[in-house]
């Protein structure tokens, strides 16, 4: 790994950039798909892949892959970092703001980012345990093991419709 820190500031920033135009690009693929526009959707899942091909590639350099133990301690602590501080001051901006859908937003994502610490932190106790089915809320994003609930604990979604395995 360079220590020069503008090329590590570099390398971040680019991790970043390439980490968000994934993200972006997916939802704009779901967009493409319910506009009835397969083309587009293609197109946007393919560069969806190569912006993470990009991401992953700089965390690497960046040295951020460890061990899996040091890579679940990294994850509990950022997800702790996002229900602790990140999203309660989100939470209170949108409030003061009189934003209520931005207040939602930041709520359901908070309360989700709670179950992610603790099923790292049980993933983390014993990481070579057999992996349970894995349902994730596609609304708020909650995980939930095992099996679908009959709603979703977060957003009270009904389970059925909006629970996808992994």
């Amino acid at each position: 790994m360079s220590t020069d820190s503008k090329v590590i500031a570099d390398l971040k920033a680019a991790f970043a950039g390439e980490s968000q135009a994934n993200r972006k690009y997916l939802a704009y693929a779901k967009k493409a798909d319910d506009e009835k526009m397969p083309y587009a959707a293609r197109l946007f899942r393919a560069a969806a892949e190569a912006e993470t091909i990009h991401a992953h590639s700089h965390l690497k350099v960046m040295d951020g892959i460890k061990s899996t133990a040091e890579n679940l301690q990294d994850a509990i602590s950022g997800e702790t970092f996002e229900f602790t501080k990140m999203y309660p001051e989100m939470i209170e901006h949108a409030k003061a703001a009189g934003d209520k859908a931005a207040e939602h937003d930041f709520h359901l994502a908070n309360e989700a980012e709670k179950v992610h610490a603790e099923l790292y932190k049980k993933a983390a106790a014993n990481p070579g345990q057999a992996a349970p089915k894995v349902y994730v809320c596609k609304v708020c994003g909650h995980i939930h093991e095992d099996s679908i609930p009959e709603k979703c604990p977060i957003c009270g979604s009904k389970a059925q419709a909006y629970f996808e395995v992994l």
